[in-house]
């Protein structure tokens, strides 16, 4: 089913491209979201799986909440991180779910992806990969993970019903999801929806 939004999806998908790869970039250029290790805290990140986050990672993290406050992840588990950016919660996540655990980390960003590709090596976490990829057309097959986190991503994405047809598709009977994001109170306008800078943030 398409989404009507008045613009043109691909040109939406390429300013958030943009927009994120700025915030892998140069983490502290003044978006008017906040970005950093300080932020996650504030955000009570348990500090000790915080401390191992490679900087590179958590000076781009861009998260709105925090997905663990939901649980934390136990070891064994297969996570799945949906817009996992610079990696900070993918990091996160791995060291919860060792030993025997697997992260695997996806983002339509390719300066986010390598960005936590870098940190993953830095912080000696074998547990954790990261891939290019779209929330609304994952690359798994059914039933693959236990658990899906997500942090201030799917309110970028316009066919919400992809996104959360595929994590369920994803997720293995009794699995469970965890998700940390921006929701509104109201029906966005018409006018609203054709605005890109609202939805890049």
């Amino acid at each position: 089913m398409a989404v009507e939004l008045g613009i043109d999806i691909e040109t939406l998908r390429s300013e958030i491209r943009k927009t994120y790869a700025r915030v892998s970039d140069e983490p502290e250029s003044g978006f008017i979201f906040p970005t950093g290790r300080a932020w996650a805290l504030d955000l009570d990140y348990p500090r000790e799986l915080l401390d191992r986050v490679p900087d590179r990672s958590a000076a781009s993290f861009a998260g709105v909440a925090n997905p663990f406050a939901l649980g934390a992840l136990e070891p064994g588990e297969a996570v799945l991180d949906l817009g996992a950016g610079a990696g900070t919660d993918s990091l996160v996540a791995a060291q919860m779910v060792a030993p025997g655990g697997r992260v695997t980390g996806i983002d339509m960003t390719p300066e986010m992806v390598a960005r936590a590709q870098a940190s993953a090596l830095e912080a000696g976490l074998d547990n954790v990969e990261f891939l290019s990829g779209d929330a609304e057309s994952l690359p798994f097959e059914d039933e693959r993970f236990d658990v899906v986190i997500s942090n201030g991503v799917i309110d970028l994405v316009p066919d919400k019903d992809a996104v959360f047809s595929e994590v369920f598709r994803v997720l293995r009977p009794g699995g469970r999801i965890q998700i940390a994001d921006v929701t509104i109170q109201s029906p966005v306008s018409e006018e609203g929806r054709r605005k890109i800078d609202l939805w890049t943030g």
